[in-house]
Order: structure tokens, then C-alpha cells, then sequence
């Protein structure tokens, strides 16, 4: 299953290190030697109840005394100034000394802070963040009082849309034991979408498949994911305007996310939502493939999509969102620059068009609205210095949801998720879906 997972995401497992151990080494000055700096952050996953602690280590091993100071900045997300605080410091040639900081009295809410040190041959920052009583997050905007019913119109629009499965097996294809489909079929708005549906080979005709849906992260193409576990089908989609599925809509990457944006109802995310929900209807029309068995996974957009599509079809079984983008939308306007420097871009180019009309628009795909409606066991993977899904966002997220659930926080990374993530998820869904 790790290896399933490792391929699915693309992430980059390595993790980075632990202490943020920085050095630098002397140039001009005539005393070889190095100051080394260790931060030690007293949380494993930089979320603290109260008061946020670390320790600030310093080797000096010049020649020469280091003066100068130790001092550290905390901001908000957005960038504006919490706290600050510096001590003066005095390191004698060959020593090491550690520094204590207590940063109390924050409201819930995540921040960033950086420690900086200024001595006679060393500058240097070090950047974290960290989060206090994030369980306490909620936004002060709610969804629409049609959302509801905006998506089920959606799903009878989709349903109005004879799927018209065509699937091509590719006997070349197939490695390790599995066996490769093409699959195409019409979703909303009568467009042709494309995926791939690997399974493991059998003699057992009555063998079932539990099924991971794959879905795509931001304008990337999906092919044939393998692994080898024995019990599991992979069907990985690639909706409209992505991958192989670009025949009507192919546009810039850029472009993408800002397509129809001015029209909740033509919105290109809407029909994306759909592409999913008609996966799992191709899912259910495959006899060898459980229909009570089914996880939505995905990483950064592939994260939202699970999420959405998870919300809005209760046939979803198992969701598992890494790093999910549009996730609080309208706080997320001045935190992140993507993908709203295009969204601007656009609205500046549309006459009578404004920022406020996208936004109420956006309300029908922000993330968090999905959540309630979310009935599966859902896990949720987010790095604590992402600036693509700040975790502020993804906590607006993930405390909507009603349903079992589970966060796992990666501290010192952004937007990726570390090993940890992609074992525990293996191990719930096997869990959840029985396979022993």
C-alpha cells in the first residue's frame, strides 16, 4: 500500500530536518571556525495549548567571542506583528550556549515566527510557525443558504447525462501482476472524461476490489497507478481540462482556475466536482469493484476535490485529503498570492465584474462547506508552513466535519505531506474497509 501511496501523491517523503541546524563558515575572517545554530521547537507538531516554547542553541567555535543578540518575531499568517523580543548575548570562543523563549497570552489561531541571531561573524534566521488551540478555529463566514440545494441540482443535472462507459483494456500496459483499463465516458455538460482503472490479475471470478479513486492535483495528468496490493483496484480520473481530458476545454495553466469563475453554474470547478461524482457512478457500474469500499484521495487540488466529492455523494467510504486548497476562501484571499494575483488579473480584464461577485461565487466551492456533509471517515494531512493551504484554512476545514476524522500535522514542512501520512492512511483504510 506505501508504494500505492507514494505514487498516487507525488509527494516528496523526505523530511527536513527536525533541528533547523544552519552554519555558516568564515571567508575573510583570519580565525577559521563556524557558528552553529539549533532551534528546538517543544512540540512535535508545533501545536501548543497555551504557550509556544522553544530553545535557541548556539556553537561558537571561532577563535573570537561572538556578541550580539538573539531575538525572535511572531506574525500572523498575514504577516502582521505579534510579538517581539531579543536578549544580548556573549558566546566565548569553543562554547555553546542555549536560550529559553516563552511565547504566551496568543489567541487561537496559527503564526509564524522567526528567530534571527546578530553576532560579531554570524546572521541568521531560522523560520517555524506554530499553532495554539487551533481546535478553537472557526470561520466568521458561512456557506450559502442554497448551497445544499445548489449540488444536489448539480447531481440531477449529471444524471440527465447518459455516462456511456467505453472501457479498453491494454494488454501492454499491465505490470506487476495487474491488469490495465482505459476508460472514457461523459459527464456534465455532455464532455468526455478519461481515466485509467488498473486491478490486480485473478483466476477468482468472484474476486471483489476494494477501489482507491485518485484524483488530480492542479492541471496534472493521471495515468495508470500500480502498486501491488492484492485487494485493491485503482481508478484514477482526469477531469475536464486536465491530463487526457483536455479535448474541449485546454487552456493555460493559469487559466484554469479562473475559467467561468463570473458564473457559479458554468464554473469549470463545478464540473470538475461532477467528473468525480460520475467516477464513482463508473465505479458502481463495475461489478468486479466493491461498492462499499471506496476512498476519494488526493493531494493539494486532489485534496479538495476528495473533500467535495466526498460531501456532496454519500458513497464515498474512506476520504484522505493532503494539503486541500480552497479551504476558507474568503480569509484565504489576503494569506495566499496564488490563485488570487490571477483571479485579480482577471476581474480587472471584465467589465462590471468585481472581486465581491467572484466571492460569492467562490462560497459554493469553498471546502469548509463540504465538510458537514461528510459522512465517512475522513484524514486530513497539512504542513504547518504551507503557503498554498495556510493551516488556519485547513483547521476552518477540518473542524466542520462531523464525521470521524483525524489530522495529521507535518511541522517543519509546506505544501507536501511526509511518510507518516501515507502509512497511517494505508493502515485506516485497511481498517476501515476490513482488508486483514
Amino acid at each position: 500500500m506505501r508504494s500505492i501511496f507514494n505514487k498516487f501523491m507525488t509527494i516528496v517523503c523526505a523530511l527536513m530536518t527536525i533541528t533547523g541546524v544552519k552554519q555558516t563558515h568564515a571567508q575573510s575572517n583570519e580565525n577559521d571556525g563556524a557558528v552553529t545554530t539549533v532551534l528546538t521547537t517543544h512540540s512535535s507538531d508545533g501545536i501548543f495549548n497555551s504557550t509556544a516554547s522553544y530553545t535557541f542553541q548556539v556553537n561558537n567555535k571561532y577563535k573570537n567571542t561572538e556578541v550580539g543578540k538573539v531575538s525572535y518575531l511572531v506574525t500572523t499568517e498575514t504577516g502582521k506583528k505579534v510579538k517581539a523580543d531579543s536578549i544580548h548575548v556573549k558566546i566565548d570562543p569553543q562554547d555553546i550556549k542555549s536560550y529559553n523563549f516563552e511565547i504566551s497570552g496568543l489567541k487561537s489561531g496559527f503564526y509564524k515566527i522567526n528567530f534571527m541571531i546578530n553576532v560579531s561573524d554570524y546572521d541568521d534566521t531560522t523560520r517555524k510557525a506554530f499553532g495554539i488551540r487551533p481546535d478553537q478555529i472557526s470561520s466568521q463566514y458561512g456557506k450559502p443558504a442554497d448551497f445544499e440545494s445548489f449540488w444536489q441540482n448539480a447531481t440531477l443535472e449529471l444524471a440527465k447525462v447518459k455516462p456511456e462507459y467505453k472501457v479498453t483494456e491494454m494488454p501492454d500496459s499491465g505490470k506487476d501482476g495487474r491488469r490495465v483499463f482505459s476508460v472514457e465516458m461523459r459527464s456534465l455538460d455532455n464532455l468526455v472524461i478519461r481515466g485509467f482503472l488498473t486491478e490486480p490479475a485473478t483466476k477468482n471470478k468472484n474476486k471483489k476490489f476494494a477501489v482507491l479513486l485518485g484524483l488530480p492535483g492542479y492541471q496534472v495528468t493521471l495515468g495508470p497507478l500500480f502498486g501491488t496490493d492484492p485487494d485493491i483496484a485503482i481508478f484514477t480520473i482526469n477531469i475536464r481540462g486536465s491530463g487526457y481530458s483536455r479535448d474541449v476545454i485546454n487552456v493555460r495553466r493559469e487559466d484554469y482556475i479562473i475559467l467561468n469563475i463570473e458564473d457559479k453554474n458554468k464554473y469549470v470547478m463545478k464540473g470538475a466536482i461532477m467528473d468525480c461524482v460520475r467516477a464513482v457512478d463508473f465505479i458502481f457500474s463495475r461489478p468486479e469493484l466493491r461498492h462499499d469500499n471506496i476512498i476519494a484521495a488526493g493531494g493539494s487540488q486532489g485534496g479538495f476535490l476528495a473533500i467535495a466529492t466526498s460531501g456532496i455523494d454519500k458513497r464515498i467510504n474512506f476520504c484522505s485529503a493532503a494539503n486541500p486548497i480552497l479551504c476558507d476562501i474568503r480569509n484565504l484571499v489576503h494569506e495566499v498570492d496564488w490563485p488570487f494575483i490571477d483571479i485579480r488579473k482577471y476581474v480587472n480584464t471584465r467589465p462590471g465584474l468585481t472581486m465581491d461577485k467572484v466571492l460569492d461565487n467562490l462560497d459554493y466551492f469553498d471546502a469548509k462547506n463540504f465538510a458537514p456533509g461528510i459522512q465517512c471517515p475522513t484524514l486530513i494531512g497539512m504542513g504547518l508552513v504551507d503557503d498554498i493551504a495556510p493551516p488556519n484554512n485547513v483547521y476552518a476545514l477540518y473542524n466542520n466535519i462531523r464525521s470521524p476524522k483525524h489530522l495529521i500535522i507535518f511541522r517543519d514542512l509546506g505544501h507536501e505531506i511526509g511518510k507518516k501520512y501515507v502509512v497511517y492512511e494505508g493502515r485506516w483504510m485497511r481498517d476501515t474497509f476490513a482488508l486483514f
